[in-house]
């Protein structure tokens, strides 16, 4: 069954820095994960195709918006996750979020939704504490016209394979 998530995509030059040093740091995944923010996580979808009809109506009734990534910020102790926060955009993203996490992408998370771009994962506590240090004074800023539904493939990784445009 094709694994399926929902994300902002972080345009130029942005998604290459964070996954450029996701890497340096030896986050062996990070050359598989297009840099983004999260809507829907990993989930098994029998029918890839047939969620065209729901993202589509989300994205008609949510408008562009701005977001503004600044600082880190980390989940541990609870996941050994370091990432880079939403300080402009957050009730956007959670619109947007529990929007697309309806119908038939309705599911219970395992934590509460908090939007953010993850910059390390699983990796040693020296790793995790370095990448919240050195990335402590990213900042961006930039206009969401778009989310996007992504598919796993084992070899590639996740791969955008539909663009969903925000109303006007």
């Amino acid at each position: 069954m094709p694994t399926v998530g929902v994300a902002i995509a972080i345009p130029e030059p942005w998604a290459s820095r964070l996954q450029d040093y996701r890497t340096s740091i030896g986050d062996t995944t990070a050359a598989l994960i297009p840099t983004h923010v999260t809507l829907v996580p990993p989930t098994d979808f029998p029918e890839p195709g047939e969620l065209s009809g729901h993202l589509e109506a989300v994205a008609r009734v949510n408008r562009p918006f701005t977001l503004h990534l600044r600082g880190t910020g980390t989940f541990r102790p609870v996941s050994p996750v370091v990432f880079v926060g939403v300080v402009e955009g957050i009730s956007a993203c959670e619109r947007l979020a529990a929007g697309v996490r309806s119908g038939p992408l309705s599911q219970e998370l395992a934590f509460p939704y908090h939007p953010h771009v993850t910059v390390a994962h699983h990796l040693p506590d020296p790793v995790l504490d370095r990448a919240f240090a050195e990335l402590a004074d990213f900042d961006c800023q930039f206009d969401v016209e778009a989310f996007h539904l992504y598919v796993h493939d084992e070899v590639v990784g996740w791969q955008v394979t539909s663009s969903y445009p925000l109303g006007e």
